[in-house]
């Protein structure tokens, strides 16, 4: 801990303004405990003090965890009920981790304020519990008196300010992405690569189709470090691979949703360097071309996930692309069907190009939408591949950044859709044990 401050501290950004007092930041830590649980509490109050002038009150709670030192740390905030002293705010889950780290006698401090529109709120009062206390459910040990310290100090009469009942406490244990692959979920990769002119010949130095054969092109190294990572979780390790925006032979047809091995009823390459064969044999056989369409490859994929939505499969798509989506409005309309299905979409965008559509299908900040219907769930991740060139030219450190980044998104994906459907993860098998053999002897 004491390094990573003197590391704060010597880093530039940190540092304030000379001659001005600009604040302290005060970094505590502590170990995490290992609980998984998580804990889904309501809570009411009855006869709070009133505080406004032309109304009652507008309470909320606030809940403290107390840390090793004996300080407090804010950990969750409920909304505010208006113009009432007998609120009952809305159930609300939170970690058992983030309210006491675990340890069940830790003291959990519940704060009760008056809201104002200046942000000047009002304390109400305040008592203390813990999580065993808590856990009591709705009880006579769950009505609190909510005490606030000034008014008891100089008023003798002085009781409450009025109490807080929990309502409700339910505990869930909360599981995470590899308790569903440890289950037997599996997770199925496609790939779909961008064969459209806009990136150039591929026998020319310039395009990013190039087969250089000393090393990989921009193409093959996105599809390398996500490939190589993904894989481990695909028993089969049998892919997919699409291509689109090309001529493809004898007669020059154009494709948005080509086998890269030749084969459409088979499209399916052997692992990770399979799908890289099938990509560098399609450069030498079909023609770039246009438009970059991309709905008709999420379709393709979204057909297989809309007949398995039990929780056992999960699919993933790769598109690797270097440029301007020439149907947004399909594509968009694509996504938010394919957001109720157990699928996702990483989007991986190579070349100088400006890739501000691919921002919005991102759906980080404003959710996607198609025909005044917006998409369930954020099912896509965009990176631009030139954010991870090493300007010092190590390639291996290049991709691992790559593909973490990538498959951030992928696990919480993944857990909205189970989350949302109510699927649980199937129990692990048993660890293997190899057979004991029992040595016979005669006497």
């Amino acid at each position: 801990m004491e390094r990573i401050v003197k590391d704060m501290t010597s880093h530039e950004r940190y540092r304030g303004i000379p001659g001005k007092k600009c604040g302290t930041i005060i970094l505590t830590a502590e170990e995490l405990n290992c609980c998984r649980d998580a804990v889904l509490m309501q809570f009411c109050a009855n006869k709070l003090d009133k505080k406004d002038f032309f109304g009652k009150s507008d309470p909320f709670l606030v809940f403290y965890r107390s840390n090793e030192d004996g300080s407090f740390t804010i950990c969750h905030k409920t909304e505010v009920v208006k113009n009432t002293l007998n609120p009952v705010w809305q159930a609300f889950k939170i970690s058992v981790r983030a309210l006491c780290n675990g340890d069940y006698d830790r003291t959990i401090k519940v704060e009760v304020y008056d809201w104002d529109r200046d942000g000047s709120h009002d304390f109400i009062g305040e008592f203390t519990t813990s999580y065993r206390e808590l856990s009591r459910g709705q009880s006579q040990f769950n009505v609190y008196e909510v005490v606030n310290p000034k008014k008891k100090g100089k008023k003798k009469k002085y009781s409450n300010s009025g109490t807080v009942t929990l309502l409700s406490f339910l505990v869930e244990t909360e599981v995470s992405f590899l308790d569903y692959i440890k289950g037997g979920t599996q997770i199925n990769f496609t790939v779909a690569i961008d064969f459209t002119a806009s990136n150039g010949n591929p026998a020319q130095p310039t395009s990013l189709h190039y087969m250089n054969p000393y090393q990989l092109n921009a193409y093959g190294m996105a599809l390398k470090a996500v490939g190589e990572i993904v894989q481990d979780y695909d028993s089969d390790k049998m892919f997919p691979a699409l291509g689109f925006g090309a001529k493809l032979p004898p007669d020059g047809r154009i494709s948005h949703e080509f086998a890269l091995n030749g084969n459409p009823q088979n499209p399916y390459c052997d692992g990770i360097e399979g799908v890289m064969e099938a990509y560098y044999r399609s450069l030498k056989s079909v023609q770039l071309y246009g438009p970059t369409n991309f709905a008709p490859v999420i379709n393709h994929v979204a057909r297989y996930a809309s007949s398995v939505k039990d929780g056992s499969q999960y699919f993933v798509l790769l598109i690797v692309t270097d440029g301007v989506i020439s149907d947004m409005a399909q594509t968009k309309e694509s996504i938010v069907n394919a957001s109720k299905l157990p699928m996702s979409i990483i989007i991986v965008g190579v070349g100088p190009a400006e890739f501000d559509a691919m921002v919005e299908l991102d759906g980080d900040d404003v959710r996607v939408s198609s025909r005044g219907k917006y998409a369930e769930r954020d099912i896509v991740q965009f990176v631009p591949f030139r954010d991870y060139i090493d300007r010092s030219g190590n390639h291996v450190l290049s991709m691992a950044r790559l593909a973490k980044d990538v498959l951030a998104e992928i696990p919480e994906q993944f857990l909205s859709y189970m989350r949302a459907r109510g699927i649980k993860p199937s129990p692990a098998p048993p660890p293997y044990t190899p057979p004991t053999h029992v040595l016979q002897t005669q006497i």
